[in-house]
C-alpha cells in the first residue's frame, strides 16, 4: 500500500509514518517546515520529503489512502487535489482504527495521566510477553517510535486524545477509536477553544464512554465526582471496574507499591501515579497478565519522557522536569515531590504555554496550584501570546491570578534564568513544569548551575 502524509513532519504524524514505513509500506509526505527530532528520524527512514512545501501534482491516483494532520488547513493544496481525485483520505485517528478493526483495542483518555498510564500497560505488556499494537503520546523507554503496528498482534493500547481529530473533522480524537477497554483517569478542563465550558468539555468523556464497544468495559478512577456520573449512565452491558489510589509506602524518597505483606519499589512516585498504576492494573489483568506480574513489571517501569523525568541530581538536590502545564496537573506534581522529599526545599518554575493557560480568562483556574511550593516562579512569552492570536497578560495579572505570596512572574527568559541562579539552592529539589521548552532553554545546564 502507498500511503501520503500531509503535514508528516508532526510529533504523531511522523510516528506513524515511522511505523508504517517499518512495517514494509510504501510512504511518502510532505509539510512546509519539519523541526527536530522529526526532521532527523525521518531522513534515517529516507521518509524526509525533498523540498518542503504542498506539491499537489505529486498527489496521483496512484496513492492508496492519505493519512492527514492536524497541521495542515482545510484549503491545504494536496488535501484539495486528494478530495477531487477521489482517494481515501484519513485522519490519524481514523487510520489507526483502520487498522486494528479486528484487534482488542485499548484507550486511555483523561485530562492528566493518560500517557504515563498508557506507557505503563505498554512496559506490562512488553515486560510478560503479550505482542501489541500501540500510540502513545511521548517517547518511553524500550520503544523506539510512539506507534507500532503489525499484523499479527491481536491487541492495540491508544493513548485517546480528546484534542479535535483533523482540519475537516471537529470530532474529538478519542471518539473514533471505540474501545474495547476504555480507562478514564480523571477530568479537569483544558482546551478552553474548543471547549469553552466545563458542561461541554465533560460531554466529550461521557460520549466516550457511549462509544465503547457492546459487552465493553469501563476503567475509571472512582476518586473523580464526573467519573462516577459517566460511569452511572453507562449501558447495561458495559463492566464498570472503577480504581482508586494504590496502597503504598514511601521510605528514604523511595515510594514502594504494597499488596498484603508485599512491597514493590517504583522508580516513579506521587498519588497521581499511584491511581495511574491502580488504573493500568486493572486493564492488564483484563488482558490477561496476572496481579505477581503486573506487580513485577511495574519494578522496573521508569516513566514516560518528561513526565516527572529526572534531569539532573546531585548528593543532596535533585531536579525534574514535568509536563505538567494544567491546574490540576500542576497542583498534583508539586504536592507528590513534596510528600516525596519532605526534608528538602521546593524550587517550582512553571511555563504558561498552551492557549488555555495563556488565556486571561482561565488564569484564575491556577489558584492555589503552587502554594506546596517553597519558590514558586513562573514565565510566559509575550511572543506565544501573539502566535496563539490571544489578548496580552501582564506579570501583575499573573501573579495575582497564582495568589501565593512571594511567587514572580517573568515574561523575560533571561530574568528568570537570573533569578534562579542568584539564591543558594542546597537541598532542593528544582521542578521545570511545562509543555514548552522555556524559549529553548537548556534545562539540564540551567539545573546544574542552580544546584551546584
Amino acid at each position: 500500500m502507498h500511503y501520503h502524509f500531509i503535514a508528516i513532519g508532526g510529533s504523531a504524524m511522523h510516528n506513524l509514518a515511522i511505523a508504517l514505513h517499518q512495517k514494509g509500506e510504501t510512504v511518502t509526505g510532505s509539510d512546509d517546515e519539519i523541526f527536530e527530532p522529526s526532521r532527523s528520524r525521518l531522513a534515517a527512514c529516507g521518509l524526509l520529503p525533498e523540498q518542503p512545501g504542498w506539491h499537489p501534482e505529486k498527489i496521483t491516483t496512484g496513492i492508496d489512502a492519505i493519512v492527514l494532520g492536524m497541521h495542515a488547513k482545510a484549503d491545504n493544496p494536496e488535501l484539495l487535489k486528494a478530495q477531487q481525485l477521489g482517494l481515501k483520505i484519513y485522519s490519524y485517528p481514523e487510520f489507526l482504527y483502520n487498522q486494528t478493526q479486528d484487534k482488542t483495542r485499548v484507550v486511555i483518555g483523561g485530562s492528566h495521566g493518560k500517557t504515563t498510564t498508557t506507557a505503563m500497560v505498554m512496559h506490562v505488556l512488553k515486560t510478560v510477553g503479550i505482542p501489541f499494537d500501540y500510540m502513545v503520546g511521548a517517547k518511553v523507554k524500550g520503544f523506539d517510535t510512539m506507534v507500532g503496528l503489525s499484523n499479527t498482534a491481536k491487541v492495540a493500547v491508544f493513548e485517546g486524545d480528546e484534542y479535535l481529530t483533523s482540519p475537516i473533522d471537529p470530532r474529538p480524537k478519542f471518539h473514533l477509536y471505540k474501545p474495547d477497554i476504555a480507562l478514564i483517569t480523571g477530568i479537569a478542563w483544558d482546551h478552553i477553544n474548543v471547549f469553552t465550558t466545563f458542561e461541554d468539555y465533560v460531554w466529550q468523556f461521557e460520549r466516550f464512554s457511549q462509544l465503547i464497544e457492546p459487552k465493553g468495559s469501563l476503567v475509571y478512577f472512582e476518586g473523580d465526582e464526573n467519573l462516577r456520573a459517566i460511569a452511572a449512565k453507562c449501558r447495561p452491558d458495559i463492566e464498570l471496574l472503577p480504581y482508586n489510589t494504590h496502597t503504598y509506602t514511601i521510605a528514604d524518597g523511595i515510594t514502594y507499591l504494597t499488596d498484603s505483606a508485599d512491597k514493590f519499589k517504583l522508580s516513579v512516585f506521587g498519588e497521581h501515579n499511584l491511581q495511574n498504576i491502580a488504573g493500568a492494573m486493572q486493564v492488564c489483568l483484563k488482558l490477561g497478565v496476572s496481579k505477581a506480574d503486573f506487580y513485577r513489571a511495574m519494578t522496573t517501569f521508569e516513566g514516560a519522557d518528561k513526565r516527572l523525568q529526572l534531569i539532573y541530581s546531585n548528593v543532596n538536590s535533585l531536579s525534574f522536569t514535568d509536563f505538567a502545564h494544567s491546574p490540576s496537573k500542576l497542583k498534583a506534581t508539586i504536592a507528590a515531590v513534596r510528600k516525596q522529599f519532605p526534608d528538602k526545599k521546593i524550587i517550582a518554575c512553571m511555563e504558561l504555554h498552551t492557549y488555555s493557560s495563556l488565556s486571561s480568562n482561565f488564569l484564575a483556574q491556577y489558584t492555589g496550584t503552587m502554594d506546596l511550593a517553597d519558590r514558586s516562579l513562573v514565565y510566559f512569552n509575550p511572543h506565544a501570546i501573539e502566535l496563539k492570536g490571544l489578548p496580552g497578560i501582564t506579570i501583575p495579572q499573573v501573579e495575582a491570578a497564582f495568589g501565593k505570596n512571594g511567587l514572580k512572574a517573568y515574561d523575560n527568559i533571561d530574568a528568570l534564568q537570573a533569578d534562579l541562579k542568584a539564591q543558594p539552592a542546597t537541598n532542593s529539589v528544582l521542578l521545570f513544569l511545562s509543555s514548552g521548552n522555556f524559549a529553548g532553554t537548556d534545562l539540564k545546564k540551567l539545573a546544574e548551575e542552580v544546584l551546584k
